[in-house]
């Protein structure tokens, strides 16, 4: 199991504490919220900051309330002129874009961020996108260094090698997936077969 995704199943499991004077379905009932509301708020202060990014169209958006709160999401890194892992997980990915059809941007929706966002502004990021033809409902990124980075180490894009780590050349070419609003989060290679990729994401959208 993804380390990340070990970590949040057990902040999942976390036992509420409930008053003593309810009936007990409905003590059930309000200790099993009150376990998901606790756990899910674990999770957005440990792994999903509110820096504030910018998409290829120029909008600002904070990055947990605008971009993944109750959303079924992607998330990878990447940068503009990178000529290695980059080019290539873009454009497997948009391959998984079409794969899912109509459901990015009202189901499912994509986020690619910039590990070079000094050089990647919503211009190139926009060229970026139009030359890979990824479609709507998929936001390539940028921001300030410093909350790029944050993001990167929350989220668990590093490389446990430190000298590796710090070149950005040889970054983690992962997609991360999940559902924020029902805490299932997981991840795969960004070069994995598009068809794995999309049926996987399509696995956390689950209906109550």
């Amino acid at each position: 199991m993804d380390p990340l995704r070990r970590k949040l199943v057990g902040l999942a499991a976390m036992t509420p504490v409930a008053g003593a004077l309810l009936p007990d379905k409905a003590l059930a009932a309000t200790g099993a919220d009150a376990a998901s509301v606790a756990a899910r708020e674990n999770i957005r202060q440990r792994y999903f900051p509110d820096v504030i990014l910018r998409n290829q169209d120029n909008k600002k958006f904070h990055f947990y309330d605008e971009l993944l709160k109750d959303k079924v999401v992607t998330i990878n890194f990447f940068f503009a002129k990178c000529e290695d892992i980059c080019p290539l997980v873009t454009s497997n990915l948009v391959k998984v874009q079409k794969l899912l059809g109509n459901r990015v941007g009202r189901e499912i929706f994509m986020n690619s961020i910039s590990l070079r966002p000094e050089q990647d502004t919503p211009a190139a990021l926009t060229a970026f996108a139009k030359m890979h033809h990824a479609g709507p409902g998929w936001n390539f990124l940028t921001g300030k260094p410093a909350d790029i980075e944050l993001l990167r180490r929350s989220l668990g894009f590093t490389n446990p090698d430190l000298r590796l780590d710090k070149d950005v050349n040889q970054h983690i070419g992962n997609d991360r997936y999940g559902n924020e609003r029902l805490m299932l989060w997981a991840a795969c290679p960004g070069m994995a077969d598009a068809r794995f990729i999309a049926e996987s994401i399509s696995w956390v959208i689950r209906r109550d």
